[in-house]
């Protein structure tokens, strides 16, 4: 398993691997930038490089991804906060590849009550720019793609469904630069119910099925404040909270999800996650393994030593075609996908 948590990044962000350590993390998530204000950090190529480093010779933490800053809104109707928006995304990603980050986890933004089919085609836009603009990433670095995050359901908030993340990437023309980012408590909040063994099945055979389990990357692990639909963002330590540590078992611990990044977005005790809160985690892991009556994954209960590189994620439908198509079809033509396939 691989228990990871939210820690701060710092102004020279090597900083951020040991704090995950202190808490018995094996990946990180860092802001690059003040979640909650415009103006970009700015990081000197040698700040970068010496994290790439860092993060290539740890013995312990295989990842670090970045969370994009909060006030990013691509689907405003405000063509001067669209454009801010972009600008911040692209900025983010910047530094994310420079980072040789594993993601960039991107909350799209709220319609505003526009409707989210109105949005569809401004908000591909917005994504392809950034990842056409962003600098590139460093020579032998694999690319950083942004991760979609599903959100909790409150207002016109983007990405509410795994049929609205499914018609974004396909606005897209399915770019393999896209991936998900599951948040367990957002999940519970929109009204998905994964506290059972059937419920986890059904659920990933969805994302599977609409997005491929290929392009999810990530998941923040966290239980809720909020009852099951309460379509809000409310985030509890684990075992506190709606979900509690039983709910939260069938998920982490199903063979598709229980070796990915789980990252901690827990309060803990005012200040994000506590080295309780990660081993709060992996019993819970350990618990939902055993659900499957698996015991392979079980024994590596702890990370001690860093995976092979991942192939970039790749949509399980277009792995299966008979013919390739170009990764990014023209801007006029994107791929047409409902937003409410069944």
């Amino acid at each position: 398993m691989n228990i990871g948590a939210h820690v701060r990044g710092g102004g020279k962000l090597v900083p951020s691997l040991q704090a995950g350590v202190e808490i018995g993390a094996t990946s990180l998530q860092v802001f690059t930038q003040s979640p909650r204000m415009w103006k970009p950090s700015q990081y000197a190529p040698e700040v970068l490089a010496a994290y790439r480093e860092a993060q290539a010779a740890h013995p312990t933490i295989t990842d670090t991804f970045c969370h994009a800053t909060y006030l990013i809104n691509l689907a405003s109707p405000d063509r001067e906060l669209y454009e801010r928006s972009v600008a911040c995304l692209t900025s983010n990603l910047s530094v994310g590849r420079g980072m040789a980050s594993s993601g960039v986890v991107l909350h799209v933004g709220s319609h505003m009550g526009a409707g989210f089919e109105t949005v569809i085609k401004q908000i591909a836009e917005a994504l392809e720019r950034a990842l056409d603009t962003a600098d590139r990433a460093p020579d032998g670095v694999a690319d950083c793609p942004i991760l979609i995050e599903n959100a909790a359901g409150t207002g016109g908030t983007v990405g509410r469904s795994l049929e609205e993340i499914e018609a974004l990437i396909g606005a897209c023309g399915d770019d393999e630069r896209l991936g998900l980012c599951i948040d367990t408590q957002h999940l519970w909040a929109s009204g998905v119910d994964y506290s059972s063994v059937a419920g986890t099945k059904k659920l990933i055979k969805q994302i599977d099925d609409r997005i491929g389990i290929g392009r999810l990357r990530c998941l923040h692990l966290n239980d809720s404040k909020i009852e099951l639909g309460g379509n809000r963002d409310r985030h509890a330590n684990i075992g506190e909270g709606t979900i509690g540590s039983k709910g939260l078992a069938p998920l982490v611990g199903h063979p598709k999800i229980r070796d990915l990044p789980l990252l901690l977005e827990v309060p803990g005790s005012g200040d994000g996650p506590r080295a309780e809160d990660v081993a709060q985690a992996r019993k819970v892991v350990t618990a939902g393994v055993k659900l499957y009556g698996a015991t392979k994954s079980a024994a590596r209960a702890t990370v001690t030593t860093k995976p092979a590189p991942k192939a970039p994620a790749t949509k399980k439908r277009a792995a299966t075609a008979t013919k390739s198509a170009p990764t990014k079809p023209a801007a006029t033509k994107p791929a047409k996908k409902p937003a409410t396939k069944k």
